[in-house]
C-alpha cells in the first residue's frame, strides 16, 4: 500500500491548482516586447495575451506604404505574442515541476 492516501493526493492536486491560478493571475503583471522593421513598430502584450501598447516610428507614418506599415503591425504583434506565450509556459512550468510534456500549452494562452 502506498504511503499517500488519495486525500493526500487531492490536497496536493488542490496546491498546485491554486499555484497555477496565481501564476495565471501574475501573467497580467508581466510583459514583453515585438517588433518588426528594425524597431520601426513595437507592440507590447503581457502574459495573458493582451496588447497593452502599439509604438509606431513616426517615419513610418510620414511614408505612403500604408500596406507595409500594416505588415509591420501584424509582424510586431504576432512576434509579442510567441514570446508571451513562450512566458506564460516558462510560468506555468515553474508549478507543475516539469509535469507537462513539451509544447504543451495551456488553455487559452
Amino acid at each position: 500500500m502506498s504511503k499517500f492516501g488519495m486525500g493526500d493526493i487531492l490536497k496536493q492536486a488542490q496546491k498546485m491548482q491554486e499555484k497555477m491560478q496565481q501564476v495565471q493571475d501574475g501573467l497580467a503583471e508581466l510583459e514583453v516586447e515585438g517588433s518588426a522593421g528594425g524597431g520601426m513598430v513595437t507592440t507590447t502584450v503581457n502574459g495573458k495575451l493582451e496588447i497593452v501598447a502599439v509604438k509606431i516610428d513616426p517615419q513610418v507614418v510620414d511614408s505612403e506604404d500604408v500596406e507595409m506599415l500594416e505588415d509591420l503591425v501584424v509582424a510586431a504583434v504576432n512576434q509579442a505574442m510567441e514570446k508571451a506565450q513562450e512566458l506564460a509556459g516558462e510560468e506555468m512550468g515553474k508549478v507543475t515541476g516539469g509535469m507537462m510534456p513539451p509544447g504543451f500549452k495551456m488553455p487559452g494562452f
